[in-house]
């Protein structure tokens, strides 16, 4: 008997139920490939304007591409001087996709692009399991269209991948929710892991939203549940701390130096620089690389609190900070609209069971809602706005959920049809004021998404037993579109510019600077003369030059295609190298040239390797190198 005669042979009441799975797995799938489809839009669409976009992290991943050692430690060039101030899982994808595709734009930009049709599709899977296909496409077209999103995947920092990663651990811990198999949460402990290697402490920040919804809503015993938690810790330290643990016990000398370190220690990075270093305000002006010196982005702060280090780039750190005129534009549009989803959810579904999916998804996000928030706003050390891509999974994800949820209790709940017409009102009044910080970017599109909301509101308003129900579906559809319309469009400018430096920001140009902080220049400002020059007399050195910060020196690499020893790191401010140490190398013949000026000045100076600049100056020879526009560029064979 073949499948159909099998499928006509049940009652007629199974046949219609098989026929509506069959359908409703149709529908999904279809969805599924509408959200990717336009993820890759986003995110593919123009994907080489920016060039090599933040060169710290090119030159970093070319390096990876030439030279396995380089690969492991995440170094900023193939003769491992000096690493990147981040751990290296972000640069091992781009290295794997310059080593099959060769150095250009498009393979250090591509794999970012992917990860986040990845996090697209993920966070939709996640979302349709407990809520179905319509919360699933909310879900996925409010992550998709979020400006930093837009931004962050199409560029080459390791926040693409950390985000990847956790969703994904989200995702793998709702699935353990559901059947209390031990091998989901530690599934997701070891994506939190990796998702440490690629920034380090900001991937713990799920780690509360995980432990306390696995906790209260894991099937199975308080006894059960606790051990998850203990063998899901053990995985996350594990994971974590393999790749810390081998670079710290192999010998200072036998490795490169640990850029952005105060004591050439990756404890130190984790700790300091780049852990509480950015909560309590280490980074700026006490040693760290980091953006020292970086541009800052004016305009007033809605959140209060004194000003940290970090305020240059993010504005005053207060509760408020993410709706101010640094971080406003990248995250804010939904965040009230899912705020009123979380609370609305969570009162729909007090009475449900302790394992209940719904609760548990709402407990959830909401906790990785209210955690990023919290800390991105509060944090007094660097914050760059582009973070924020961290809480675009969480608002979509509570979107879609509250949405659907509100709308299918409207016919029972008057209080659900007003809260549902005021989420969408008060998201779409909060878009006209983001959009009108920026008064010559698409004229009338706030007052046009706002009165399209409150036309779609009191649709909503109605009893939904008087509305046609067709009327009611078309009025929350262009409700959506409303309050989506201004993300958009800072998603679609985002993708029409070119982009560069190490604080990108989303939306148009006008909505903040392009961008390039000290140590991060676009790849293009290189004098071809120069690199044709030190190409040709690089003789038997392992190095063509030696260049103070990453934006001269990764633009000199990136250009020929050997290394550069970048002095100092990624602002120039590492104590690396010594005066000592760049004699050895000059005396042993892997050095012979030393480009001083250009992003970092003056040699020496608050690193802490004083003697560099006056020994260049003393023993080397200055030379023509047809127009050195980086900077004075001298000979230092004589030296040796």
């Amino acid at each position: 008997m073949t499948a159909g005669e099998r499928t006509l042979a049940l009652p007629p009441a199974a046949r219609s139920l098989l026929w509506a799975k069959l359908a409703d797995r149709v529908r999904a799938h279809l969805a599924l490939g509408g959200v990717l489809a336009l993820a890759a839009a986003l995110y593919l669409w123009n994907l080489t304007v920016s060039g090599y976009a933040n060169t710290y992290y090119a030159m970093a991943a070319q390096a990876a591409a030439q030279d396995w050692g380089a690969f492991f430690f995440g170094s900023l060039d193939a003769g491992n001087f000096i690493t990147l101030d981040k751990p290296p899982a972000s640069v091992w994808l781009m290295a794997l996709s310059v080593r099959l595709l060769g150095l250009s734009s498009w393979s250090i930009l591509l794999p970012q692009a992917l990860l986040g049709i990845a996090t697209v599709g993920v966070v939709f899977l996640a979302v349709r399991r407990p809520f179905g296909t319509p919360a699933a496409v909310i879900a996925g077209v409010v992550m998709a269209v979020t400006p930093a999103a837009v931004l962050i995947f199409r560029y080459d920092n390791p926040d693409a991948l950390l985000t990847f990663l956790l969703v994904a651990g989200a995702w793998a811990l709702s699935r353990g929710l559901e059947d209390g198999r031990l091998r989901w949460p530690i599934l997701a402990a070891a994506l939190v892991g990796l998702a440490f290697l690629t920034k380090y402490l900001q991937a713990y920040l799920v780690l509360p939203a995980f432990a306390l919804t696995w906790l209260v809503a894991a099937p199975g015993s308080l006894r059960r549940r606790m051990a998850g938690l203990a063998a899901s810790a053990a995985t996350v330290a594990v994971a974590s701390g393999w790749w810390v643990a081998i670079v710290e016990l192999i010998p200072a000398s036998a490795r490169p130096y640990i850029g952005g370190s105060t004591n050439n220690s990756v404890l130190d990075l984790v700790l300091g620089y780049d852990g509480f270093g950015r909560i309590f305000g280490q980074g700026i002006g006490d040693g760290a690389s980091g953006a020292a010196g970086g541009t800052g982005i004016g305009g007033g702060a809605l959140g209060t609190g004194a000003a940290g280090p970090g305020a240059g780039f993010g504005g005053s750190p207060g509760l408020l900070r993410m709706f101010n005129a640094q971080f406003g534009g990248e995250i804010s549009w939904l965040i009230p609209l899912a705020l009123v989803s979380l609370a609305a959810g969570l009162v729909i579904h007090h009475r449900a069971s302790r394992p209940d999916r719904r609760r548990a998804a709402y407990l959830l996000w909401g906790t990785w809602l209210t955690v990023h928030v919290l800390v991105f706003s509060l944090m007094s050390g660097i914050a760059h706005p582009y973070y924020t891509v961290m809480l675009a999974p969480a608002i979509g994800a509570l979107v879609g959920a509250g949405v659907t949820d509100l709308w299918r209790h409207r016919a029972r709940s008057t209080v659900a049809g007003v809260i549902l017409a005021g989420g969408l009102v008060g998201s779409a009044a909060w878009g006209l004021v983001v959009l009108g910080r920026v008064p010559s970017f698409a004229p009338g599109l706030g007052p046009a998404a706002l009165a399209t909301a409150v036309a779609a509101g009191l649709v909503l308003l109605l009893p939904a037993a008087a509305v046609d129900r067709r009327l009611q579906r078309a009025a929350l559809g262009l409700g959506l579109v409303a309050v989506l319309a201004g993300p958009a469009a800072f998603g679609a400018a985002t993708m029409s510019r070119a982009l560069a430096g190490g604080d990108p920001s989303a939306g148009p140009s006008t909505a903040g600077t392009a961008g390039i902080a000290a140590g991060a220049g676009p790849g293009s400002a290189v004098d071809a003369a120069l690199v044709a020059y030190l190409v040709a007399n690089q003789g038997d050195a392992t190095w063509i030059a030696a260049a103070q910060g990453s934006g001269t020196a990764g633009a000199i690499q990136l250009a020929a295609g050997k290394p550069v020893l970048t002095m100092g790191g990624f602002s120039g401010s590492d104590a690396a190298p010594t005066a000592d140490e760049l004699r050895r190398l000059v005396a042993s013949g892997e050095l012979r040239y030393v480009l001083v000026g250009g992003q970092g000045g003056r040699l020496g100076g608050s690193s802490g390797a004083g003697g560099v600049s006056e020994w260049v100056a003393s023993s080397c020879t200055a030379v023509d190198a047809s127009g050195a526009s980086a900077g004075t560029l001298y000979d230092c064979a004589a030296a040796s």
